[in-house]
């Protein structure tokens, strides 16, 4: 069969060579939407792939890999993109970084361009809405590895945090200082395993010591549009809760906004615990609690996991758990007793 090359993609797409070029290597800025969906089509109909990749064989290395990551701006994130690059320039490796800012879309074109650029592999923290196409880039021969974050079929080779304990250990902490009304504040969860981690473990705590679930305490906030319940309104309603459990730093972030904004005082009337650690909390007026994860440990050991599948794709997946814990500061106390109590 003969190989397709990069002037039957052109024909086929009727654009020049060098527009192929263009697109092959992530620059979709110098065509219009049309052409890029054109060239798109023409890539997928033909099966075309470079050089490197071609059957699936793999002849060279370039000695570097791609990072794809939501927010390059997140506090974790950040930590973690260190983790990588660090242990990636001690194995003579190189990191290129992409930034998706939430959009499966651009996370799509992501991995195209760095499938196309020939990288030796790469680590995502997914959107979880293109797991079918990083499926296919893997039976092409690029290995991938998950952090941060699980989705249905990325289960294998992932580096995540102990989700599940973490969570139990930060609402096991607030039952211990006498709270029995704990809203768990958290993005959708239910399609989204790590989220759905984080509520088992807040559930399993509430078992563990007696505590009644009580539906009216888990309270969903969208990056888009906030809070679905005002956290006055919450705080006044018939469940109204001793403290809050964030399940994501802009989620907690926002709240501490609302308190203060409301007069609510942190922790005299009501106590706060979030999930990740929050940069320079030194400062503010109250510390917050926090469980903190490891960003840095889980750089580092996808790195060494990519690395490793680099030089043997046929190894067994691997699923590597980095535990967390709970950090006390000023955010947390026993709640007050109501009068009459």
């Amino acid at each position: 069969m003969q190989k397709v090359k990069l002037a039957d993609v052109a024909r086929l797409a009727k654009v020049s060579n060098s527009t192929v070029s263009q697109y092959i290597n992530g620059r979709f800025d110098y065509m219009s939407k049309e052409t890029e969906l054109r060239v798109r089509a023409a890539i997928k109909e033909l099966n075309y792939t470079p050089n490197r990749f071609a059957q699936g064989l793999k002849t060279t290395k370039t000695k570097t890999i791609g990072v794809i990551v939501r927010d390059i701006t997140g506090f974790d994130t950040s930590r973690t993109i260190r983790g990588v690059d660090d242990f990636c320039k001690k194995a003579n490796y190189n990191a290129l970084i992409y930034n998706t800012d939430f959009d499966p879309e651009v996370e799509a074109k992501s991995l195209e361009a760095l499938f196309q650029l020939q990288v030796d592999g790469i680590i995502i923290a997914s959107s979880g809405k293109n797991n079918g196409l990083i499926e296919e880039y893997i039976h092409k021969g690029l290995p991938i590895v998950h952090v941060q974050l699980e989705h249905d079929g990325s289960e294998k080779n992932l580096v995540l945090s102990d989700y599940r304990k973490a969570a139990f250990d930060a609402t096991d902490y607030l039952i211990k200082l006498g709270h029995e009304r704990i809203c768990f504040v958290t993005q959708e969860y239910q399609n989204v395993k790590s989220r759905n981690e984080r509520y088992l473990g807040y559930t399993d705590a509430l078992e563990k010591h007696g505590i009644q679930y009580n539906e009216a305490l888990v309270q969903y906030w969208q990056r888009e549009t906030g809070f679905e319940h005002s956290p006055k309104a919450i705080l006044q309603s018939d469940a109204a809760p001793t403290a809050f459990f964030t399940q994501h730093l802009a989620i907690t972030t926002e709240l501490l906004a609302h308190l203060n904004q409301e007069g609510v005082s942190v922790p005299d009337d009501v106590s706060l615990l979030g999930f990740d650690d929050i940069p320079m909390t030194e400062f503010f007026k109250v510390p917050v609690t926090v469980v903190k994860q490891e960003p840095y440990i889980i750089g580092k050991e996808a790195a060494q996991l990519l690395l490793e599948l680099i030089e043997d794709k046929d190894r067994h997946s691997q699923k590597i758990m980095i535990s967390c814990s709970v950090t006390q500061r000023e955010s947390c106390a026993s709640p007050k007793k109501k009068s009459g109590q």
